[in-house]
């Protein structure tokens, strides 16, 4: 979820780009941070230009800050939160200053910013190839033993069918807590709501955003999406640190590698930071102390429907609307919107496993959009022919999947939209057969779906 980065917007948006008129600024660096044990606060310093910008993580205060485990966890956040600020006028050179990497981290923080800031390059009409990260280098740390497999789990949690998922699953094997990050004094109700369905424990981090980045638009700053997750994962490692907790386990399943569109020959993927790529190369610098993965990397969004469509405690909480998550908390609705491309893409999914009423209930009082022709265009975008919305939603393939076998289902005959879906997508010589959907509905076998699910969480 992208709920804390003010300048990405909550609405739907179909893949575009904006004429460059703003000028770029010439250096970004990463000034210093610092941690306060005692109140449990993380101070991250930036500047552009001469510009400076501060962003503070609020965490549990106590003597585990002063380890050298949270030390690490700390730096690590403090590389990855710059990318906010960056943004702001994506110069062409980073200078991480006093601050030193090793190789590994330097090639890891330059893919984070290229390929991480993808989308953002290709709506702003930026190339960022040419981008020059200038650091000391540090020596590479001891290789160290990964840390022991306890069953103590922070599991980050956003309240969609995913994390849900995850958790039921990971609950019956280890002692798991949620992890939930917000603004100061600001909850999402469509995060609690689901959250208190759990019964679990909740570990809280407030992320503080410079306030500068809220007057974006009057300050002449560069706005578009960054990638938030890798953001939110480094500091639920530390939070894990913080509370002893051996694993941070992530709910990112195989399509969030694929890439939303091709650009000059690159892959631009708005999921960039809950792909495998980005698990891998997130563990490589971890250094396996938490240990992270994703619990759903080798399954599809298919699978992830089908088995949620079970957890009925949770069908009168969980909300994916965008409109859930306005940072402005008069935009923000209470119900499901019943248009956004997550609205359509979670109907849609659901659809070939819940009956049309469970859904319609759950989608009132906006009206289930696999009921409202005039969405079409969103829903052929989902199998393909259309622009594929800059969304967390799932592939094609799985997508054309589910109007198949949703089509097929007595209580939607009467669903006009659903069925003429079902007509064009089995006219494509491309169109998923019976087997391929039940391939769908086990792990994958592909190179996108290898976990890293350790022995202890198996």
């Amino acid at each position: 979820m992208n709920q804390l980065d003010p300048d990405e917007s909550a609405t739907a948006r179909l893949p575009g780009r904006v004429p460059h008129s703003l000028s770029r600024g010439r250096v970004f660096r990463y000034e210093g941070w610092a941690a306060d044990a005692e109140r449990g606060i993380l101070t991250c310093r930036y500047s552009v230009d001469g510009r400076e910008f501060a962003e503070r993580v609020r965490l549990v205060p106590g003597p585990r800050w002063d380890t050298d485990a949270a030390q690490a966890a700390a730096r690590l956040v403090f590389l990855l939160a710059g990318v906010s600020y960056y943004k702001t006028a994506a110069p062409p050179v980073i200078d991480l200053g006093p601050t030193a990497l090793t190789e590994a981290e330097l090639a890891f923080l330059r893919d984070f910013y290229l390929q991480g800031l993808g989308e953002f390059a290709y709506r702003n009409n930026l190339d960022l190839s040419g981008l020059r990260i200038e650091a000391r280098l540090a020596d590479a740390p001891q290789t160290a033993e990964p840390a022991a497999d306890r069953q103590r789990a922070l599991v980050p949690f956003g309240g969609g069918i995913d994390s849900i998922v995850t958790v039921e699953r990971v609950r019956q094997r280890a002692d798991a807590a949620l992890f939930v990050v917000s603004r100061p004094d600001d909850r999402f109700a469509a995060i609690e709501q689901p959250a208190a369905v759990t019964g679990l424990p909740v570990v809280r981090a407030e992320r503080e955003i410079d306030p500068l980045l809220l007057r974006s638009a009057e300050l002449g700053f560069l706005n578009g999406h960054v990638p938030v997750t890798g953001i939110l994962s480094a500091i639920a490692v530390l939070a894990a640190v913080l509370g002893d907790r051996d694993a941070v386990i992530m709910s990112n399943e195989w399509s969030a590698s694929v890439p939303t569109l091709q650009y000059q020959g690159r892959p631009v993927n708005h999921q960039y930071s809950k792909s495998a790529d980005f698990e891998a190369a997130f563990r490589g610098v971890l250094n396996g102390n938490p240990q992270y993965f994703s619990w759903l990397r080798d399954r599809t969004e298919l699978w992830v429907g089908r088995e949620f469509a079970a957890l009925e405690q949770y069908h009168g909480s969980f909300r994916s609307c965008n409109k859930a998550f306005y940072a402005e908390r008069a935009r923000r609705l209470d119900h499901w919107c019943g248009e956004c491309d997550k609205c359509c893409f979670i109907d849609l999914i659901l659809a070939p496993f819940m009956p049309a009423e469970a859904l319609r209930r759950i989608f009132t009082p906006s009206g289930e959009p696999l009921d409202d022709p005039e969405l079409a265009p969103k829903f052929r975008a989902l199998v393909g022919a259309g622009a594929k919305p800059f969304e967390c939603v799932g592939e094609v393939s799985e997508c054309r999947a589910a109007v198949l076998l949703a089509a097929r289902r007595a209580d939607r005959t009467g669903c006009l939209l659903l069925q003429d879906l079902a007509v064009q997508v089995a006219s494509w010589p491309d169109a998923p057969s019976a087997a391929d959907a039940a391939a769908m509905l086990a792990p994958t076998g592909n190179e996108q779906g290898a976990n890293f699910i350790p022995a202890g969480y198996q």
